[in-house]
């Protein structure tokens, strides 16, 4: 009993202590909480409004794409040129008007038409804004290695290099890696870089030891570089 009473005593003091507090300071309170939850609303409703932007954006793009697919078989012929040119526009301002995972989209199919136009450097361009904009998602280390073979077709090998290299640098799974990095070492040696080819197939061998095809062809070239 009298432990209890001295619990008591301990603890209503306090008790009343909180209450006047509260009573005291009950103005400021209330606008604090008035103003967190206010603040939680708010949030709700910008969240819910980027999800439908999002939503309404990617729908845009998958009409681009459905235009696109209908297009591709005509894409190089004469008779398309203006619906072809039309779709380039119209993605294009979409493109430069949105950010994330639709307009690397859009800038993919744009990249995609240059590339069936064999016009390489537009191609390039656009797949390297298509990286860019997309960086966070699985897009950018496909983008970033279309953008390496478009470099590659107009002889721009230290730039291939450097998109091949970003490729592997992004955190998003790529299934091409162990071929990009083959990639690598394949220009290393185009460049007579013996040094930097070999660490560079080495690095296939190393990174990819479960793939049935490029860390192989990796070995062959290291044999043949060390033989010489």
């Amino acid at each position: 009993m009298q432990g209890e009473k001295e619990k008591n005593e301990v603890t209503t003091p306090l008790g009343d202590g909180i209450n006047e507090f509260i009573q005291r300071h009950r103005t400021p309170i209330f606008i604090s909480g008035g103003a967190i939850l206010l603040l939680l609303f708010a949030s709700i409703v910008v969240l819910s409004v980027m999800d439908k932007v999002r939503a309404k954006a990617i729908g845009a793009v998958e009409d681009f794409s459905s235009r696109y697919e209908t297009l591709l078989p005509s894409i190089t012929e004469e008779y398309s040129a203006v619906d072809v040119e039309e779709l380039l526009a119209e993605i294009e301002t979409f493109a430069r008007k949105n950010s994330g995972y639709a307009a690397g989209k859009a800038w993919s199919i744009i990249a995609n038409i240059h590339g069936q136009k064999k016009n390489w450097p537009a191609a390039e361009t656009a797949w390297a804004a298509a990286a860019k904009a997309a960086n966070k998602t699985y897009l950018a280390p496909l983008a970033f290695f279309n953008a390496g073979a478009a470099a590659e077709e107009q002889g721009k090998t230290n730039e291939a290099i450097e998109y091949y290299t970003s490729s592997l640098a992004s955190t998003a799974d790529f299934p091409g890696a162990s071929r990009t990095q083959f990639s690598i070492g394949r220009l290393q040696e185009s460049l007579g870089d013996t040094e930097a080819a070999i660490a560079a197939y080495r690095a296939v061998i190393s990174g990819w030891s479960y793939d049935q095809v490029w860390p192989n062809l990796a070995r062959s070239r290291i044999i043949a570089l060390e033989g010489e």
